[in-house]
């Protein structure tokens, strides 16, 4: 197993549209081990493909953080979604900056699990935020995106002052 560097914003692999998984060989059962173990690495809750640089619809959550409940969504579509919700959101690819996002407070999700097995997941509260957020990094989208104006130049600044540091202890 490996960690992988994380990427950040602007990187542009990161507004990429994901292309569906179609292999699920043991090549993919390590790429998703080599997620998680990132995902933790990074103290996260969930991690889509793209932030590694890898342009597969492909994600790793653990809400709880106890890796005795990992889920792993491959090729996942939204199929109903109801209500809305404000949550506190952050996101390993824009480090420091956390703000509040309007999301669905319930989504059913249509997925493949890691074998290729179709499977559906119904969540609210922070797994239903957690699918939503993970979902638009392979849509090439970022919770920034959801922010006015002022509170994404807000965020940008918090990014590069987190660079700044990150750049200084080398």
């Amino acid at each position: 197993m490996a960690i992988h560097t994380i990427l950040y914003l602007p990187d542009p692999r990161l507004r990429e549209v994901s292309k569906p998984v179609v292999h699920f060989d043991d090549k993919l059962q390590t790429l998703i081990e080599d997620m998680f173990e990132t995902m933790y690495d990074a103290h996260g809750v969930g991690l889509a493909a793209p932030q590694i640089g890898v342009g597969l619809r492909l994600s790793v959550i653990d809400i709880i953080g106890d890796k005795q409940n990992q889920i792993v969504i491959i090729n996942p579509e939204i199929v109903a979604s109801e209500g809305e919700k404000k949550f506190e959101e952050g996101c390993l690819s824009v480090p420091g900056a956390y703000d509040t996002v309007t999301r669905a407070e319930k989504v059913t999700v249509k997925a493949l699990d890691r074998h290729g097995k179709p499977f559906e997941i119904q969540a609210d509260g922070l797994l239903a935020e957690c699918l939503q957020h993970e979902i638009d990094h392979m849509n090439g989208k970022l919770f920034i995106d959801l922010l006015s104006p002022l509170k994404k130049a807000m965020a940008r600044k918090k990014l590069e002052k987190f660079k700044k540091r990150q750049h200084a202890r080398k």
